[in-house]
């Protein structure tokens, strides 16, 4: 089934975010976002972010299964969220001004500045993936935040990971990077009329012990 992924956005006023924007910052990816080209979204959020949107990020590309529509849009079947933005390939290049623009944006389905750009990008999306593409959240669906805009366009095509629910952002991360090593997808529910709270579920395994298993 053709399946595209959303990915919630990384806090762009946190302290990692102050600490690759400060004009000072030497590190490479500082740099690069001061230059005119700026530096890919994907990998400035998840700077930002660490582990969330790394395993976020390498999930999605591995199990996107964009239609082919002949369209730019749903080429790699991979958008971030935004503030103010909208829906953002994670290839797009991003600087420093904009990351600001972004920080000024409160995510928040009832500010218009956050509301209105990701209704627009939602709109354009759902003309192009078609009625049978499946979109995935990859994000909090315990809060209207995303849930508000996104349910209301795609309704139940609008779905998310069952493993989520019960887990906190780095538990997320880390079991969405299990995934990719294991080449194993998670099983998807509409976010709809579904249970998103639950109990926590038992700590993930280091890496090395197998993927899924809990620890003893």
């Amino acid at each position: 089934m053709a399946r595209v992924f959303l990915l919630s956005p990384a806090n762009c006023s946190g302290l990692r975010a102050q600490m690759v924007m400060r004009a000072g910052a030497t590190f490479d990816l500082a740099r690069r976002l001061r230059q005119p080209d700026g530096a890919p979204l994907g990998e400035v959020f998840s700077f930002m972010s660490g582990l969330y949107f790394r395993g976020k990020l390498a999930y999605a590309r591995t199990f996107a299964a964009a239609p082919d529509r002949g369209c730019p849009l749903t080429g790699e079947g991979v958008f971030v969220i935004t503030p103010g933005s909208g829906l953002v390939s994670p290839s797009a290049l991003v600087t420093v001004r904009m990351l600001q623009a972004f920080a000024r944006v409160d995510v928040d389905p009832a500010e218009p500045s956050f509301r209105r750009p990701l209704m627009a990008a939602c709109r354009k999306l759902d003309e192009r993936i078609g009625a049978r593409c499946e979109v995935v959240l990859l994000g909090s669906v315990a809060s209207p935040k995303y849930v508000d805009v996104l349910s209301s366009l795609f309704g139940d095509r609008l779905k998310f990971p069952l493993a989520f629910v019960g887990r906190g952002d780095m538990s997320r991360g880390g079991l969405l990077l299990r995934c990719v090593a294991a080449a194993r997808e998670l099983e998807y529910a509409p976010v709809i009329g579904s249970i998103v709270h639950g109990p926590r579920p038992p700590r993930l395994a280091p890496l090395g012990r197998g993927p899924f298993e809990a620890r003893p």
